[in-house]
């Protein structure tokens, strides 16, 4: 099953892709991990218009401790509060990336003094790094020159990518004090102007970009 990650990473950027679908981690702990529901559908149909891949519209929501994460090439995770990992689901999700999975996390607001912890868990040999502005991934179909937008204020504090690598391969991109997911979500529900919601979208496409051609 492991396998099956490669292969749609590899069919996805063929001549004609298969469709494919993303999916939204759910983990325990109380955290929100539902929040964003329109944010995943936007985001495939963006990258359907712009990068001409094959996304269903619709995801899946997979459990940090299932099999069924080996399915998905890209699964996203996010909320506002506490992340909980067992050693199972940990060993499970570590098992998942570095078989060539790959995890996206967005700090939703509140997140971060909890999915930290959560991630050394799953890799306690790496550490998250800040990515500079000229990393590949702020370099795809769109160009960011200062890094990741900064799409809602929270505290006011710049917005930051970092990332865990495993054997030279990004495979988990953590979007902090940025909230990606609400610029993705239907215009009405954060009422975000088309600007900001375009810019979310061409990093959401970038980051799916970057992850299947790396």
């Amino acid at each position: 099953m492991k396998h099956l990650i490669i292969i749609a990473a590899i069919l996805l950027l063929s001549p004609q892709p298969p469709t494919l679908k993303m999916a939204l981690l759910k983990y325990s702990g109380g955290g929100d991990w539902y929040a964003n529901p329109t944010a995943l559908p936007n985001l495939a149909k963006f990258c359907n218009e712009n990068l001409k891949t094959n996304f269903e519209t619709d995801f899946e929501t997979v459990e940090v401790g299932s099999a069924e994460i080996f399915n998905y090439a890209f699964i996203h995770m996010t909320g506002h509060g506490n992340v909980v990992f067992s050693d199972a689901e940990a060993e499970n999700l570590r098992i998942y990336l570095m078989a060539g999975g790959f995890l996206h996390i967005d700090d939703n607001y509140g997140m971060d003094p909890y999915v930290r912890p959560a991630l050394k868990k799953v890799f306690p040999e790496l550490e998250l790094i800040e990515l500079p502005f000229e990393h590949e991934i702020y370099n795809q179909k769109f160009q960011f020159k200062n890094g990741l937008p900064k799409i809602h204020k929270h505290d006011d504090k710049p917005s930051q990518g970092f990332g865990l690598f495993w054997e030279g391969r990004l495979v988990c991109f953590y979007s902090y004090e940025s909230d990606l997911g609400d610029g993705w979500e239907d215009q009405e529900v954060h009422k975000d102007s088309e600007e900001t919601r375009q810019k979310a979208l061409k990093m959401g496409a970038n980051i799916i970009k970057y992850n299947f051609e790396q």
